[in-house]
């Protein structure tokens, strides 16, 4: 019998609204602002949030002297489009040369990676 049930995965970063404006971009859902911490209210009724961290240092792609803490796998129907549309909203591809994978790694606007996975 499990002790707990996760509640939601919260995101440092030092502009919670614009990094959860982001994902709802990329995600869709609704933004519920809180001042310091601002959720993410998925379509399916996950969540996200996010919580201002002044001093935030972005995590390193690929750096094994720097961990990066962790990461999102957002699943996709189309690699290339999808790709296309996070970089419009201001990612930045961290590993995306190798085109036969079938995923790709991106950094959010606030640096943390996150990989678009092919379904």
């Amino acid at each position: 019998m499990a002790l707990a049930k996760l509640g939601v995965v919260v995101l440092d970063c030092p502009d919670p609204h614009a990094l959860a404006g982001f994902y709802a971009e990329v995600l869709g859902g609704t933004v519920e602002d809180q001042g310091e911490w601002v959720d993410l209210k998925l379509p399916d009724g996950q969540a996200l949030a996010f919580q201002a961290a002044p001093g935030f240092v972005p995590p390193k792609w690929p750096a094994p002297d720097h961990s990066q803490q962790f990461h999102l796998d957002l699943d996709v129907e189309d690699l290339d489009a999808a790709e296309k549309g996070v970089l419009a909203l201001g990612a930045k591809p961290l590993e995306t040369e190798d085109r036969s994978r079938t995923f790709r790694v991106y950094a959010d606007p606030a640096g943390h990676p996150f990989c678009l996975c092919a379904c």
